[in-house]
């Protein structure tokens, strides 16, 4: 047995290390945390110091029953959790856990897996740092009481399975607010005035800074450049520098992986995890721009070799954020001279961006001509404007150049790749000039990129925090990335060429999102719930003060429990008086009143989502149910107008005949549908229902009609409701509301009535239906538990 258990997160990682150690190592995964607060209601006790209860999962008692065994038969164990808050935490969990001992268990670190780091580490240890466990522990049982505590109160006043977080209800609030900017922005047309000068090769663009609000002030421009004349009034050339960025830091990769490769910040995260553990990158959890002096020799060395000496340029970057965790390393290749790795196309891309981006950040400025020139109008006092740039020296720019969110702003008619020779006073020849209708855009939807940025900006979250924060208001219906299209919107455009001006109409999609954060209703509704009864909770920088307080907790200077108690103790008194006081939040809006009923109309939020009711509740003098209707998708309670809400009631509605049935369009809990002979057809994402033709709905069924047919395996005589079919995760037996699997070794054409009813038999009849009947009786217990109380979390005395 070898003298030492070296105990790391993850498997690959065990895998590469493995590779750097002799005989008398073993090298073992904790496939991360091994244990966590338990589920029920005493996992902090509050009454006595905020004490944790913890239980290792069930899938994660084999792991433990084998390090456990290892530990004992090893000499030393070595705990080599990652380097920040949260694998300092796991080595005191599994310090506590196996029951390891001070005198035989030493605390190792490494920003990268390399076998030089990994010697070097070993032959400095340390103790687990308990200010970082302490840092984490705060922050764990935190969210814990703030999601245990608010979650119920929400059940109560919102919805129930609702859910609510600290860093999560500050995302929402971003996005939230975000629209709502967007809703209220009333855009603001204005003509912009350019000029096409010279011909073919020669030929550049000039603008006028001023833009014109009203169309006849435009025209009046136009019509006083007719035969006028036009001469360089000014020449004015300048040399100009742009230096490169740093190199990445958690935050920067996502958004750089975001605009240049199109991934989302959780898959960004799952690969550069990939890359680190198998030792191409250093530790990608980080808020430092710093290089290691190793790092910028080799850096440094790469790029003489590759380029010469004059693309060196060495450069030290300085965290400005001065709430950075941990003194860790930017995100770099472990090896400069490495340009490109073997892997699936995803790792292979994110590696060359962060390659590229570490190298050029040791590169020198690139270096340009800017040249201005101003051109004069004989018929007007306004000057024209145009502007070029040479590059001199393509510096970094020969390997990389950073992207911006904001790139189609930045862009102006008046910039030119580059001017034609030109000289002070020389006689112009104009090719045409144009006045065109532009307008105003409100801020930008945020990305996932431009969301973690954003949040960074205010010190809300840190590097593990971004990628779990974002995927959790999704994952919860709080908000969604989707794409929605644009809308057609007319813009005018004047031309003067020759000697006339000739006016014209065009159309432009205006409007269009890709890959945008949106808020649900649900959404809207639960944030404006926490600003008002949870203001805390939601305000930008008191979640940021918290965060500053995890830091002096991992710095020493502050003792974690009163840190809890001058939180918690406030919180708690809040959360008692709103589960009392409050009133029921639906985000209910009045729309007016029905054109033909005269009764009322209103948008809230119910059970199974936004609707449009008309009329009052039923009472015993007013005995007439109101009608309701399903919002569509795309549509807020907090936009739709009274004309949209009458169109949802010209649903359910028929479209004609099929098979001698009646075929009806009308829209349900999940989505529009056409419903003919007992039978619903859902309708395709991008067909409206009002406007569903005969001949569509016939095509649709036909259609789904050919799907179930190939979806059908085998029926039985016996019993015509048992079905095998085929699924999304193949064969499965329909029967009783149950979805039964099939054994791998049988083969679902030749199952008889009687085995399939075996394996039924073999299914909890409790079980719904569900995949194989195991999803929803899984959730089913914690569905009895929304009405916990205050208390879910303290253990009471």
């Amino acid at each position: 047995m070898a003298k030492n258990l070296l105990i790391v997160e993850s498997p690959a990682k065990a895998k590469t290390i493995e590779g750097y150690l002799g005989k008398d190592f073993t090298v073992k995964s904790s496939y991360g945390h091994i244990r966590d607060l338990v589920k029920s209601d005493d996992a902090i006790d509050v009454l006595n110091n905020f004490k944790q209860n913890y239980e290792v999962p069930t899938d994660k008692k084999q792991v433990v029953s084998e390090l456990k065994k290892l530990a004992k038969e090893a000499d030393i164990v070595w705990l080599a959790s990652d380097e920040d808050r949260e694998g300092e935490a796991i080595s005191w969990h599994l310090f506590e856990t196996l029951g390891l001992k001070d005198a035989t268990t030493k605390r190792i670190v490494f920003h990268e897996i390399t076998k030089p780091a990994i010697l070097k580490a070993i032959e400095t240890p340390r103790k687990i740092d308990y200010n970082l466990v302490n840092a984490q522990q705060a922050r764990r049982v935190l969210d814990r009481l703030v999601g245990f505590e608010l979650s119920p109160v929400l059940w109560k006043k919102v919805k129930p399975s609702l859910s609510a977080g600290r860093v999560q209800s500050v995302a929402v609030r971003l996005i939230v607010d975000r629209e709502r900017e967007i809703n209220k922005f009333k855009s603001e047309a204005a003509f912009k005035i350019v000029a096409i000068f010279g011909k073919g090769r020669d030929a550049f663009k000039a603008e006028l800074s001023e833009r014109y609000a009203k169309q006849e002030d435009a025209e009046k421009f136009l019509q006083d450049c007719l035969g006028a004349d036009f001469d360089v009034k000014s020449l004015e050339t300048r040399p100009a520098k742009r230096s490169p960025a740093a190199p990445f830091t958690t935050s920067t990769l996502q958004q750089e992986a975001s605009r240049k490769l199109g991934y989302s910040v959780s898959r960004t995260m799952q690969v550069a995890q990939k890359l680190y553990e198998a030792g191409h990158i250093t530790y990608m959890r980080t808020d430092s721009v710093n290089l290691s002096d190793t790092a910028l020799n080799a850096a440094a060395n790469e790029i003489v070799s590759a380029y010469g000496d004059k693309y060196h340029q060495q450069r030290i970057y300085k965290t400005k954020s001065a709430s950075a965790q941990e003194a860790h390393e930017a995100i770099r290749p472990t090896y400069f001279d490495k340009h490109s790795i073997q892997g699936d196309s995803s790792e292979v891309r994110l590696y060359d961006l962060i390659w590229k981006r570490a190298i050029a950040s040791q590169m020198s400025e690139a270096q340009f001509e800017k040249t201005t020139a101003k051109i004069s109008i004989s018929t007007r006092k306004e000057d024209l404007v145009a502007n070029g740039e040479v590059m001199k020296f393509d510096g970094f720019l020969k390997v990389y150049l950073e992207s911006s969110d904001d790139e189609e702003d930045n862009l102006s008619d008046g910039e030119n790749a580059m001017l034609p020779p030109l000289t002070k006073g020389q006689r112009l020849a104009l090719q045409e000039m144009s006045a065109t209708e532009r307008f105003s855009r409100p801020p930008a939807r945020y990305t996932e990129a431009s969301l973690v940025k954003k949040l960074e900006e205010l010190g809300i979250g840190r590097p593990s925090t971004y990628a779990p924060t974002i995927s959790t208001v999704q994952n919860r219906g709080y908000v969604v990335k989707e794409e929605r299209e644009g809308k057609q919107r007319a813009f005018r455009v004047l031309t003067l060429k020759g000697d006339k001006i000739t006016k014209e109409e065009k159309i432009e999609n205006t409007g269009a999102e890709r890959g945008k954060l949106f808020p649900t209703d649900i959404g809207a509704v639960v944030n404006d719930f926490l600003v008002q009864h949870f203001n805390d909770i939601v305000d930008f920088n008191f979640t940021a003060s918290v965060e500053k307080q995890f830091d002096e907790i991992a710095q020493g200077l502050k003792e974690w429990t009163d840190m809890l108690h001058s939180f918690y103790t406030p919180f708690h008194k809040e959360v008692e008086s709103t589960t009392q006081t409050a009133t029921k939040a639906t985000g209910e809006r009045d729309l007016g009143v029905h054109p033909e009923s005269g009764k009322k109309m209103s948008v809230r939020i119910g059970r199974y989502g936004p609707f449009v009711q008309v009329g009052e509740n039923a009472t015993d003098e007013e005995p007439e149910k109101p009608l309701y209707a399903s919002l569509r998708t795309g549509q807020s309670i907090e936009t739709i107008t009274l004309e949209e809400a009458l169109e949802l009631f010209k649903l359910p509605k028929k479209v004609g005949f099929f098979e001698d049935k009646d075929m009806t369009v009308a829209i349900g809990k999940f989505g529009p549908y056409i419903r003919h002979n007992g039978a619903f057809v859902s309708l395709p994402k991008g067909i409206d229902p009002l406007d569903v033709t005969e001949e569509q709905a016939i095509e649709l069924i036909i259609d789904k009609r050919k799907r179930d047919a190939e979806k059908l395996i085998k029926t039985f005589d016996e019993d015509p409701t048992m079905k095998v079919l085929n699924g999304r995760w193949g064969p499965y037996i329909e029967f009783d509301k149950l979805n039964v699997k099939i054994p791998k070794d049988k083969d679902p054409l030749t199952l008889t009535y009687e085995e399939c009813k075996a394996l039924a038999d073999a299914t909890p009849k409790d079980a719904k239906k569900g995949r194989f009947g195991k999803t929803a009786a899984a959730a089913k217990p914690a569905a009895k538990k929304a009405p916990a109380k205050k208390k879910a979390v303290a253990k009471k005395k």
